[in-house]
């Protein structure tokens, strides 16, 4: 008898190999055709496993969208506050029909998951660079959202990291890949409308909150992880709180 093969298989060889041995055996075995990727369903070995980091309205409404993706299976999320961490679990165990979705307050602990192939980074912008270099260390795949943070060197450190480390790194300028921009960039790369000599940019005006007067930080909020590099000041503008990526 030949030996057994060393190469090592995917989940869709493995899944496949065991249909077959049970047929073989004649044990009664029924396995879907979405976990094989039939029927145009999407395999779980091809699936993105996706942790969400920051679950404020940008976080939450990211999250919503990679739901809707069905090559991606958003394992955790992540938050500093309770109510915005359990929230966000339910959302994504209403739309699988289950409770798996673990929900973790500190984002370290939920980048070291071995289960997750990507994060999307949606906090408040001074945690940006800081974990964007936690996800390239631990070979992680991530959206992350814009600002890259307080400054350009910032910026490229991550760069360097994201290269050094060999992931893919997504930034949150989706508008670049629109159906309207890309044409746009290509009518001006290839010179189809002469030479461009002057760019205009309009940037709309920013959300703002008025001052809020100090309060005693709510028990379901870790306002020291949420400061995280940040300089500490004051709990008192919840309404930014909850605004902020």
């Amino acid at each position: 008898m030949n030996p057994p093969s060393t190469v090592p298989s995917s989940r869709r060889q493995f899944l496949q190999r065991t249909a077959v041995l049970a047929g073989t055996l004649g044990i009664p075995q029924i396995i879907p055709a979405s976990v094989l990727g039939a029927d145009g369903a999407v395999a779980p070995s091809n699936r993105v496993g996706l942790g969400c980091i920051g679950l404020g309205i940008q976080g939450t409404g990211n999250l919503k969208a990679f739901l809707g993706n069905p090559e991606v299976r958003v394992v955790a999320v992540c938050d500093v506050h309770e109510t915005q961490r359990l929230k966000g679990k339910q959302v994504v165990d209403d739309f699988y029909g289950n409770a798996d979705c673990a929900a973790h307050k500190d984002f370290r602990e939920l980048i070291a998951r071995p289960d997750l192939d990507a994060v999307q980074i949606t906090t408040p912008d001074h945690w940006h660079p800081l974990i964007a270099l936690e996800a390239a260390r631990h070979g992680k795949h991530m959206y992350c959202e814009k600002p890259m943070g307080w400054s350009v060197r910032a910026a490229q450190a991550v760069r360097k990291a994201v290269h050094e480390q060999g992931v893919i790194f997504q930034f949150g300028t989706q508008q670049r890949s629109s159906g309207k921009f890309r044409p746009a960039c290509e009518l001006v790369r290839n010179r189809k409308i002469g030479q461009l000599k002057t760019i205009l940019v309009g940037v709309p005006a920013s959300w703002t909150c008025p001052l809020q007067p100090t309060e005693p930080v709510p028990k379901e909020l870790d306002y020291d992880l949420r400061l995280g590099p940040a300089p500490l000041a004051p709990y008192g503008n919840p309404l930014a709180l909850h605004e902020s990526r």
